[in-house]
């Protein structure tokens, strides 16, 4: 079997690929993956197959990134749809055809923020499934902002309208953020929650955990084996955004000093001279420092969430924008953590909720009850095995 993976040019959106990528590369199957190659070639194993898309889109992702990183709920959407997802989707197209054309892929799969490759797949009939990377739109994200659905659809609907011919294939609107043969979601319901029942083309399969591009140097020998050691981390694209926050973060690693090691990752620039009980590290290695870990603070990015919960770690999260609110959301009701407020938390609420999230073991049971449901759902292998029963 050829598998054809179409992703943005987003670390979050392409780890789980290179799990599953892997996964099926074991298992005798031909992988590629397609998209802006610049961008990709720093986020996937060194032998990675990638098939150029988007080249230009790509690159403009970090100018991009200047300008949306302040903003947030509508204006972040709005952002998000006009000058990120739809332009990608334009630039993308003519290289996603020349990928499928050139790799004749059995199955296409299509991150959810990589829309070309539904438009593509469907055009040239090939059979395509969705790589969910992220479960906040599985669970209806506006319904309580009927006007934003309203216009997200607006925008679907006037991308589709460029390709009249893949949107009329069966007579009807479709939605290239959801494949009607298999949704690949790397979560569980454990953690969707919710209670709302999915079609059975749904496949809640965990995480996908795997290799990642070579780790950066970490001092294993600082890390304090008499305090519990927390993770601080605001991902990759939201690091010059936290400059209020990393004082508040500084202010509680303070407070915590007899009890706690707090491992920042963050710019030195942003922070000035940490405290010397604090790890302070631009990049973490964040799979081999999670087992090592009590407990990890972060914006709710659904990679970060998902990987501390499959080491049965309790968080404390404070969203920025996006899904990362619903992410939050999803932790608390499940009983996994604590929700903080991101622009305006201070040092002593941010001491007081990983104080809670270390010391109450309610956290802890839910995060670990979580883990289990990760690990029964079978992560990348399980997207492997629904994979290959499409063809």
């Amino acid at each position: 079997m050829r598998v054809l993976f179409t992703v943005p040019p987003l670390a979050g959106h392409v780890n789980p690929t290179v799990a599953v990528g892997a996964e099926l590369a074991a298992r005798g199957h031909e992988i590629a993956w397609t998209g802006p190659a610049s961008v990709l070639a720093g986020l996937l194993p060194a032998r990675a197959r990638i098939l150029p898309a988007g080249e230009g889109a790509g690159s403009s992702y970090t100018a991009l990134h200047e300008r949306w990183r302040d903003l947030r709920g509508v204006a972040a959407l709005r952002f998000l749809w006009e000058e990120a997802l739809v332009p990608l989707a334009r630039a993308m197209v003519p290289g996603v055809t020349r990928a499928v054309r050139t790799f004749e892929p059995d199955v296409l799969v299509a991150d959810q923020q990589a829309l070309a490759g539904p438009l593509v797949a469907r055009r040239l009939g090939v059979p395509w499934a969705t790589s969910a990377s992220t479960s906040a739109e599985l669970t209806r994200p506006f319904a309580d902002f009927p006007k934003v659905g309203e216009w997200v659809a607006e925008q679907i609907g006037g991308l589709l309208a460029e390709f009249e011919d893949a949107g009329e294939a069966d007579g009807g609107s479709w939605d290239p953020r959801f494949s009607d043969r298999l949704v690949l979601v790397f979560s569980t319901p454990e953690l969707v929650g919710g209670g709302e029942e999915f079609p059975p083309h749904y496949a809640f399969v965990g995480p996908a955990l795997g290799a990642r591009p070579a780790a950066p140097d970490f001092p294993w020998q600082r890390l304090d084996p008499a305090r519990r050691r927390v993770l601080v981390s605001l991902g990759t694209l939201n690091q010059e955004a936290g400059g209020r926050f990393y004082r508040a973060v500084l202010g509680a690693a303070e407070r915590l000093a007899d009890r706690a090691q707090l491992v920042l990752a963050a710019p030195a620039s942003l922070i000035g001279d940490p405290p010397g009980h604090l790890l302070l590290r631009e990049r973490v290695p964040q799979l081999d420092l999670l087992p090592h870990l009590d407990a990890v603070l972060c914006h709710g990015g659904h990679n970060t969430v998902c990987e501390a919960l499959a080491h049965g770690l309790p968080l404390v999260i404070a969203p920025i924008r996006d899904d990362q609110p619903i992410v939050a959301r999803q932790v608390v009701e499940a009983g996994a953590g604590i929700r903080v407020r991101f622009g305006r938390t201070r040092a002593e609420e941010l001491r007081d909720a990983l104080t809670a999230v270390l010391d109450d073991p309610g956290p802890r049971r839910a995060a670990r009850r979580i883990q289990a449901s990760f690990a029964a759902a079978g992560g990348a292998a399980a997207a492997a095995d629904r994979l290959e029963k499409l063809i």
